[in-house]
């Protein structure tokens, strides 16, 4: 790859004076210097290297990619300072490489590179090869979340039609039971209200709550706008661990509510989120043994709540957490693999998010965070980093702390 203005030189190079030679180094100094620059600002990141793979040149966002110092890898070879490359393979796929690798340091990235050889057409050789990185990290998440929310629809149709199946006998379940307490009461009227009033009660609310519980499931898959009114989210957080009070007495799982009393009302649909702490209450039961412990959290800061479920359950594995949004993936024998995938649907249509800690041995934490209220842009503070950076406290009980 050579310039006119080089190709020139090296044919009058014997004819030139020491000062003219001198002259046209400096030029080539300067060029260089300028197309270094050039590359140093592109996002992309530019790796030359020679016939044999060595690094003749990495820009400053190559170099960033790979986590490496441009003055330490002059001259090796590319597959020595990149873990996972193997430059025999690359070179024996063809002329053009293009390939997404994942990189974990110095931070989890998706990068694609384009490899193209650089050839002198006069001499029908090739010099070397150039390499052009791009980080499409973001644009993986955003393929990602597209094929996710395909897939959610999917199950949107599957979903209804099962509980609409669901539905029809338990319908018929109540009414028969309303005929059987009738009937009951007229053939054994002196000996039904003890022996049979109680087992009908309960057999009627099992009906009923599982009746409840498909049509919230229901309202939680349909692809619908929350219907946000102004409500207490602490008194959503009760009314969703009430609703499971006799399964966690049954399983012996104590539920400790620490619930900040300050939180204003928020624009919230109650059902929605509901069903959506319904699931991570009933995955923290399930996930526990006896004598296990839920905790609910909910606190603030200026801008968010902040809901957290933290059980003493044996954790989630590592190799697992990754997949835990997945459709139908589950860590439990019996379980669907849907219930987190609502939970964030409901989360984030709220315009929340929500995160999980999990250690084996040491339990799972869920924690989501609603806005108090529609975000909008704000500066921060010039200066230095620890002046641009918001100090991150605690808040206590009763206390909000303002983040300027």
């Amino acid at each position: 790859m050579k310039s006119g203005f080089l190709d020139k030189l090296i044919a009058r190079i014997g004819k030139l004076g020491p000062e003219e030679v001198q002259n046209a180094l400096v030029r080539l100094v300067q060029e260089k210097g300028f197309l270094e620059k050039v590359f140093d600002s592109l996002q992309e990141g530019v790796i030359v290297m020679d016939a044999e793979g060595h690094i003749n040149y990495i820009n400053r966002a190559a170099c960033g990619f790979f986590g490496l110092e441009a003055e330490e890898v002059i001259d090796k070879k590319l597959d020595s300072q990149i873990r996972g490359l193997d430059w025999s393979a690359l070179l024996a796929e063809g002329q053009v490489v293009s390939r997404d690798i994942e990189v974990y340091y110095p931070e989890n990235r998706f990068l694609n590179f384009y490899l193209s050889p650089i050839e002198d057409e006069a001499i029908d050789e090739e010099l070397g090869y150039v390499m052009i990185v791009r980080d499409i990290t973001l644009t993986r998440k955003v393929t990602e979340e597209k094929i996710e929310s395909e897939r959610l629809s999917a199950l949107t149709l599957l979903a209804a039609s099962v509980a609409h199946e669901i539905g029809n006998p338990l319908n018929s379940l109540n009414i028969h039971l309303q005929l059987v307490e009738r009937r009951l009461r007229k053939a054994l009227p002196d000996v039904y209200e003890a022996q049979f009033e109680e087992l009908l009660d309960i057999a009627k609310g099992e009906v009923e709550r599982l009746d409840f519980t498909i049509a919230q499931f229901l309202k939680a898959i349909r692809p619908t706008k929350p219907l946000l009114e102004r409500h207490d989210v602490n008194a959503i957080i009760r009314e969703s661990a009430h609703f499971l009070e006799r399964e966690l007495k049954d399983r012996g799982i104590a539920v400790k509510l620490e619930l900040r009393s300050n939180i204003p009302p928020m624009m919230l649909d109650a059902n929605q989120l509901k069903q959506a702490f319904y699931n991570i209450i009933r995955n923290a039961m399930q996930a526990m043994s006896n004598e296990g412990q839920l905790t609910i959290r909910s606190d603030m800061d200026a801008y968010e709540v902040v809901i957290a479920f933290s059980d003493n359950g044996p954790g989630i594995p590592a190799e697992a957490m990754a997949r835990v949004f997945e459709p139908y993936f589950t860590t439990k024998k019996s379980g669907s693999g849907l219930g987190l995938l609502i939970v964030r649907r409901v989360v984030r249509e709220h315009g929340g998010e929500i995160e999980l800690k999990s250690k084996p041995s040491e339990g799972t934490r869920v924690i989501v965070r609603l806005p108090r209220a529609q975000r909008s842009p704000r500066l921060l503070p010039g200066g230095d980093e620890d002046a641009a950076t918001p100090k991150e406290k605690s808040p206590e009980k009763g206390q909000v702390i303002e983040v300027e």
